[in-house]
């Protein structure tokens, strides 16, 4: 039973956050050009009518109709930044980010700069020591 109502959750949640398509914002403006009730509107294109009050406004604002692109955050760290921390990993493999943030003066958490050499293809991991089993010994 719980499976079922998760499963419907989800189908909820993929229909309520769909994106609605040029087309159909297309066919929203040309209909509010000619008067429509917005909730016609909202039916005939089986959208809601906050959709059609939110494109109808970017419309009138900006005179089109489509979606601005995102195109993400801006990376905090510059291009010569990024030549400095290969250089560095380089030259010193074997250092931590810590040490690398710290010896760069990066203003970045080090799970952020983590992320960061991780889009740049860049890898930290190291062998960890492994504990010692009871009937190893030294």
């Amino acid at each position: 039973m719980i499976v079922l109502y998760s499963l419907l959750f989800v189908l909820v949640v993929l229909v309520v956050v769909r994106e609605t398509d040029n087309k159909t914002r297309e066919n929203i403006v040309l209909a509010m050009q000619r008067k429509e009730k917005r909730s016609s509107i909202s039916m005939w294109f089986n959208v809601s009518i906050s959709t059609v009050d939110k494109v109808w406004r970017k419309f009138k604002e900006t005179g089109a109709y489509l979606p601005i692109p995102y195109t993400g955050r801006k990376s905090t760290l510059t291009v010569k930044q990024d030549q400095q921390i290969k250089a560095k990993i380089a030259q010193t493999p074997d250092i931590t980010l810590n040490e690398l943030r710290e010896e760069l003066c990066l203003d970045l958490s080090e799970s952020g700069l983590s992320l960061h050499l991780k889009k740049m293809g860049l890898s930290f991991k190291k062998r960890r020591s492994m504990q010692m089993g009871k009937n190893e010994q030294m």
